[in-house]
């Protein structure tokens, strides 16, 4: 059973029928309990960083997520916003701790004659050598809603990106088992399928 995290911030049902259109069982909930019996979680989220950690303290859902996937191991997938929240700090709307599984922060996208946010499809190309990018298409393009993104990453942990204007954007990061997509995977295609295949059978 994989457990999308209801926080009252995130696509929710998007995130539920695209599992279950690869035939995967999932439950939505902001139990902490029923959270913690199933085998893999997803960290979705459509809004502001500040708010997001906001909704998270607030729901009781930080302490819970934190020793899920510090001490217990749960592999954690966190899409858009929910991947940003796991690196250690954001900026929107002032600096917010985040919940630290990767290193970096989210800052804000800025560049001369550039369109943000950066709403649409772009190319995800491989950085460092992963096995997910074995599995998608020769050119695989996938859907990026944000205005915000991370630096002071670990390059190691950078398995794809994007090239936005004269931006690097992280679409995709990786520690243990930890994974977080910039991009919406469920809104991407057969690519994006892949993604979240992978997320459920094999990753972790």
């Amino acid at each position: 059973m994989i457990g999308v995290i209801d926080y009252g911030m995130g696509n929710l049902r998007s995130v539920e029928n695209a599992l279950r259109a690869l035939g995967h069982d999932c439950v939505i909930t902001g139990d902490p309990a029923q959270l913690a019996v199933c085998e893999k979680l997803i960290l979705p989220g459509v809004g502001a960083f500040k708010d997001c950690m906001k909704n998270i303290h607030e729901a009781g859902l930080y302490e819970p997520i934190k020793k899920m996937v510090n001490e217990d191991k749960k592999p954690l997938l966190g899409i858009c916003l929910g991947m940003q929240v796991m690196f250690e700090s954001g900026e929107e709307n002032g600096y917010t701790e985040g919940f630290g599984f990767l290193k970096g922060r989210i800052v804000k996208m800025e560049a001369e004659h550039l369109r943000i946010p950066h709403i649409g499809w772009n190319q995800l190309k491989q950085a460092e050598p992963n096995p997910i990018h074995q599995q998608l298409g020769h050119d695989p393009y996938v859907y990026f809603v944000h205005s915000y993104y991370a630096q002071e990453y670990d390059p190691a942990q950078l398995w794809g990106y994007c090239e936005y204007g004269p931006l690097k954007v992280p679409g995709m990061v990786a520690a243990d088992h930890v994974l977080g997509c910039q991009f919406h995977p469920e809104k991407s295609g057969p690519d994006g399928l892949k993604i979240l295949q992978y997320y459920v059978e094999e990753f972790g």
